[in-house]
């Protein structure tokens, strides 16, 4: 059998479309007699009556009909086709895909990746957010470009991924105004005894931060521990408890939560990986989050001061 003719079916589809042959002649600017010729030729190759005449109209056969439906089909594809090509940022934007571990904060992962939007090349932005572990896996299948974390990627996991810090804060206490005024003393000591709201065990700093607790011989009353850092603020937000978040993102934290920073702890940090499966970063996305963090986010002097408050 011979293959389609896709000129054949196309002058079909406009007669079907239109009802006569005249009208469709009108349409493609050719004469109703090259049409008619057409469609008779067509007919022929396929062995089937697509037409039959009905007082001066056309009228599709049975089989004619069900020929119209793949016609109908193919040429509406073909449509779509010209509108993504003439719709360059459909055909150029390239889809990145960022696994942020749900211990690290959303204020710095969003400071961080920001800068990836603003790339000359345009960029789909596909954000994925989970336990580091799952994030992993789905690394190690392609289906995430980066993730951000707060640690380095476990050594005995079967995944090939290379760590590369991005950078690290100081943690800072923040409270409600009006919890802050039930404090006494100096920082850290006013915090015996006060509300602590502590991030869940799967965040890096959890452990440190109760370390750090016993090294000054601190005893908060631990009310609440989040396995997510934004329920963890908004807890603090309702004056719950006092929490720790990372220097870097103070200001933001204010602003957002409505608390106030209550001191600053030196010997606590809290670091933040990119994890990727290339060991030289070289994806334009993945330099521009790089380039952010070491010269932007987390430079010596770059993040947020907090305040002291003036009395506690």
């Amino acid at each position: 059998m011979s293959s389609l003719n896709f000129k054949h079916l196309r002058y079909f589809w406009m007669v079907a479309k239109t009802g006569s042959i005249a009208r469709a002649a009108e349409q493609l600017h050719l004469t109703p007699q090259s049409i008619s010729g057409q469609l008779t030729e067509f007919a022929d190759t396929l062995g089937v009556e697509l037409f039959r005449r009905v007082g001066r109209n056309l009228e599709l056969t049975d089989t004619g009909r069900r020929i119209l439906r793949y016609a109908e089909d193919i040429f509406s594809t073909g449509d779509e086709l010209l509108e993504v090509v003439r719709d360059q940022s459909l055909m150029t934007a390239q889809a990145f895909r960022v696994g942020c571990s749900d211990s690290v904060s959303k204020l710095i992962a969003c400071r961080l990746v920001q800068p990836a939007l603003g790339l000359e090349e345009p960029l789909r932005l596909i954000c994925r957010e989970g336990r580091l572990a799952s994030l992993l896996a789905d690394l190690a299948v392609h289906r995430l470009d980066l993730i951000i974390a707060d640690r380095p990627m476990p050594s005995h996991l079967s995944v090939r991924g290379y760590n590369h810090l991005l950078g690290e804060s100081k943690m800072t206490l923040f409270g409600t105004a009006a919890l802050a005024a039930t404090m006494r003393g100096p920082f850290p000591g006013c915090l015996n005894g006060v509300p602590l709201l502590l991030p869940g065990e799967d965040f890096a700093i959890h452990h440190r931060l109760l370390q750090w607790l016993g090294s000054q011989g601190l005893h908060p009353r631990i009310v609440g521990e989040f396995d997510d850092s934004a329920m963890m603020k908004a807890f603090g937000q309702s004056g719950a408890g006092v929490f720790f978040a990372p220097t870097v993102i103070a200001s933001q934290v204010c602003e957002q939560y409505h608390v106030v920073p209550l001191g600053q702890v030196d010997a606590l940090s809290e670091q933040v990986y990119a994890i990727t499966s290339e060991r030289r970063l070289s994806h334009p996305a993945t330099l521009a989050i790089s380039r952010n963090a070491r010269h932007g986010l987390f430079v010596s002097g770059a993040g947020d001061t907090p305040q002291q408050p003036q009395a506690l």
